[in-house]
């Protein structure tokens, strides 16, 4: 095989590993998991293919060794490592820890071969120049089995929050500065001035040998210092390996004086080396100031867009615009004309890469952000279709007789600019759009003026609130009247809160350990302030500034009604329950039919398991569903579902639950099941955040599980709630099982999440089984006559229980809360007709039908079954 035919092979392994990327980062709101998909996806798949194919060209170079000699045992290394790096995304993807494991290893085994085959070649090759570079691809390979070993460790769970941040710091120190930085910094040492078109700097080589060592011991001191729980430590291997990463650069600077780095493969490169030091400085910081190992997790999670994004994917893109058009060769008027299109736009894209991805870092609004990542996603992606242009150019020219290419063009710098300003302009729009959409979380909003008219006085009144669990502290601030208001705003609590005033003047929401300033302008007036996440102001997160030494006296807008469009919470949007019921955009329609294709949710209970032990990851995720025929509600779900999975097991059984938080606000898990103090398994976690819940199921029952982050009534009204059935001993086998879950739902705005006033009010708009009005009755349970037909009920409330009844049915077996109110047995005559459950409690009933027909099944709280708590069995007759 051809060298050009190899290389376009193994390209497109690449290409594909980036197509995948970009078409996740397009519909990312809706796959699970989608922020380690993006991370993994150029990070494992294709940086880690890239470093496989191009360290073996460089070494084959480098050690000037043919072609075919070091391609033996490639392709079967790229096979093997891509079916691993596959079958880890989809274990994880779908919470499949063997599969994770099996992938894992596999990565870690090519990686290890790469390293040992590198190795080898190098001893039997003879002495070269630069040689000795190669040692840092074997270095390189040494790091990733390990940062795959602890990546997989933590797909598996387990580990306490403490761990779980050492682990991903260390993780990260690994992968990114092991596996990928010492390869691109190895290459660099004679792929720069190669890149550049001029002669390496003196003493490059010796640098380079030095250093190595440098980098290899910050990287160990980082990545164990991580683990053993010393920021400290880990910041001070990161500050080595920066000065390793500094003295290695220091003879490319002679480099870019004599040629400056204005094409697009140089200056994206240059971009992402910078990048690189940029985040290293930023990350020593917080290792050496931060103890709480969370919130060092969180700041990792933050510099992820940075390194990989702005490192990895900078320095991938413009090393492969320069040797794409190489290896494709052709002549040099061929090499020329694939290059020059690669290089398409270059100033442009550079532009709008980095001042998108620097504003994406800042403490901007988030749709600011998310406007700006867009912008830097057509940046990148437009490699792509270059990319296939490039190709097609190379092979239209195949044939053409090779002549020489003649002096590149010149191509003036204030061209240059010029195309350099068409990206930052398209980031410049983004902003403004972004801001422009939402002013309020930019703070340029204008509510209702907060100075009522008072001349200023020039003095500015600083004033110290800090939030403790669901309150401001002090709840009450003064201001003189005409005095400028500052508030510094630090949140001690456990969850992510903001400040907003009347006048929609607002911090961004900060997180447990965070400060924000909020610049409230003249106040003349009195104002009230809240705190937007949903439900929070419900709570009583709310601050009253009362306005001193002038009249003081509240305007005549209503504050208990101003909208606020940042806010998530939706009962700031309503008038009133009356209101509410007129406003289409609240009301569903229950005599409504489901669409074509219409599938309730299964009811049906599966047998417990054998297995003693019951592991499962729980993933919070914010999806929009429907809750009945054409109305949608944005619900916060265990694993996508309202209710969530349920779990069954029996006494003595033990459940090993991982809860990770994908969501956009800090959530938690309590399991009734598990009978253990609640500080730690039940705590908050952040978004990004994971923790472990392992409990022993030592009693029967039907038993509650919801998340219990305050307000807990609205985050179960939303749809985090599940059940863990427990089986009596003894349990007796019958025909069909089926499990309903029962709760309330008090709808916001249409995609919007549950209205916390019509929860305070307790207003429901649907009672549900199983997350969605009437389903059952247009998809119903299905049983045959004489069939014994087991029914679990759980009430999750989160306000009120249910009185299950069975039109037509009677009960002979009753059991509740942990015991037999009525079962069934020889001569027995007795039954019951309802099951009554208050919120939390459950239980089950037995019965058989005794003719074919539908037995509707209901709450007999009767409004409740007409707001949806209605279903049907559908009972055939017997074949005989």
């Amino acid at each position: 095989m051809s060298r050009t035919s190899w290389h376009l092979r193994t390209g497109g392994v690449v290409a594909a590993w980036l197509a995948a990327v970009v078409l996740v980062a397009l519909i990312h709101r809706f796959l699970p998991v989608s922020g380690w998909l993006l991370v993994h996806l150029l990070g494992l798949g294709a940086a880690g293919n890239a470093i496989l194919i191009w360290s073996w060209h460089f070494a084959t170079a480098l050690l000037k060794l043919p072609d075919d000699v070091m391609r033996r045992g490639q392709g079967s290394r790229l096979g093997v490592f891509n079916a691993g790096a596959v079958a880890v995304v989809a274990g994880v993807v779908a919470g499949n820890w063997p599969v994770v494991l099996a992938g894992g290893a596999a990565v870690a085994a090519v990686a290890c071969w790469h390293a040992i085959a590198l190795l080898r070649r190098m001893r039997a090759a003879l002495p070269s120049r630069f040689g000795a570079t190669v040692r840092f691809y074997i270095a390189a390979g040494a790091a990733l089995p390990v940062g795959v070993t602890l990546g997989v460790l933590m797909a598996r769970g387990g580990l306490t929050a403490e761990a779980h941040a050492r682990v991903v710091v260390a993780h990260a120190v690994l992968n990114l500065l092991g596996w990928i930085g010492l390869t691109v910094v190895g290459t660099l040492v004679t792929l720069w001035p190669t890149m550049l078109r001029t002669r390496i700097a003196e003493g490059s080589q010796r640098t380079a040998t030095r250093m190595l060592w440098v980098l290899v011991a910050g990287l160990v001191v980082a990545a164990g210092g991580a683990l053993a729980g010393s920021g400290v430590l880990a910041a001070a291997g990161l500050l080595l390996y920066l000065g390793g990463l500094v003295a290695m650069a220091v003879p490319h600077v002679e480099e870019v004086r004599r040629k400056a780095p204005v094409e697009f493969s140089t200056a994206s490169v240059l971009a992402g080396v910078t990048w690189l030091a940029g985040s290293l400085v930023w990350l020593a910081a917080v290792l050496a100031t931060t103890r709480d190992g969370s919130a060092v997790a969180e700041h990792v999670d933050s510099l992820t867009t940075p390194l990989l994004a702005g490192f990895a994917a900078q320095v991938l893109l413009g090393a492969l615009t320069y040797l794409v058009p190489v290896v494709l060769g052709g002549g040099p008027t061929t090499v020329r004309a694939t290059s020059s299109t690669l290089e398409t736009a270059g100033p442009a894209r550079v532009a709008a890469t980095n001042a998108g991805l620097l504003l994406y870092v800042l403490p901007v609004p988030s749709l600011v952000r998310v406007l700006v990542s867009v912008v830097v996603l057509v940046a990148m992606a437009s490699f792509l279709p270059l990319l296939v242009r490039a190709v097609l150019v190379a092979r239209a020219r195949r044939d053409e007789p090779a002549r020489p290419a003649g002096p590149p063009p010149r191509v003036p710098s204030r061209r240059r600019a010029g195309v350099a300003a068409v990206g930052l302009s398209a980031v410049m729009l983004a902003a403004a759009g972004g801001v422009a959409l939402d002013p309020a979380a930019a703070g340029v909003a204008q509510g209702p003026p907060a100075n009522g008219g008072v001349a200023a006085t020039g003095q500015t009144t600083t004033v110290q609130v800090r939030i403790e669990g669901m309150r401001f502290v002090p709840g009450v601030v003064e201001v003189p009247s005409g005095n400028r208001l500052v508030v510094v705003l630090r949140n001690t609590g456990d969850n992510t809160h903001d400040l907003v005033l009347e006048s929609l003047a607002r911090t961004p929401r900060i997180r447990p350990g965070e400060q924000a300033t909020l610049d409230a302008g003249v106040v003349g007036r009195d104002l009230e302030g809240w705190c937007s996440v949903a439900g929070h102001r419900q709570l009583g997160m709310v601050l009253n500034v009362n306005v001193v030494g002038g009249e003081g006296q509240s305007s005549d807008h209503d504050t208990g009604h101003l909208a606020d469009p940042a806010a998530d919470d939706a009962t700031d949007r309503a008038a009133d329950a009356d209101g509410a019921a007129a406003d289409p955009a609240r009301t569903p329609d229950l005599a409504a039919v489901p669409g074509p294709g219409f599938t309730a949710r299964d009811p049906r209970l599966p047998p417990s398991p054998d297995a003693d032990l019951h592991e499962l990851t729980l993933r919070v995720r914010e999806v929009e569903r429907e809750v009945t025929p054409g109305f949608t509600q944005r619900l916060w779900t265990f694993n996508g579902t309202a209710p969530g999975p349920t779990l069954r097991g029996k006494v003595g059984d033990v459940f090993d639950i991982t809860l990770v938080n994908d969501g956009s606000m800090g959530h938690s898990i309590d399991f009734h099941a598990g009978a253990l103090a609640p500080d730690r398994p039940m705590r908050t976690i952040q978004p990004g955040q994971s923790l472990t819940y392992r409990f022993t199921a030592t009693r029967a029952g039907v038993w509650l599980y919801h998340c219990s982050t305050m307000p807990m009534s609205l985050h179960i009204a939303n749809g985090m709630f599940g059940a863990v059935i427990i089986d009596p001993p003894g349990l007796p086998a019958v025909d069909r099982e089926y499990v309903l879950v029962q709760s309330q739902l008090y709808l916001g705005r249409r995609g919007d999440v549950a209205d916390a006033d019509k929860l305070a009010a307790r207003q429901p708009d649907l009672v549900v089984f199983n997350g969605y009005a009437n389903q059952y009755d247009h998809d119903p349970l299905r049983a045959k006559v004489g069939e014994r037909v087991r029914l679990w009920v759980l009430a999750a409330g989160p306000q009120s229980g249910t009185a299950f009844h069975v039109v037509g049915g009677q009960f002979d077996t009753v059991w509740k809360e942990g015991g037999y109110l009525l079962r069934a047995g020889p001569g027995g005559d007795t039954g019951a007709q309802v099951l009554d459950l208050a919120p939390a409690q459950g239980g089950f009933v037995e019965l058989t039908f005794p003719q074919a027909g539908h037995y509707p099944f209901v709450t007999h709280a009767m409004v409740d079954a007409e707001r949806g708590a209605h279903g049907v069995v559908q009972v055939d007759q017997r074949l005989r």
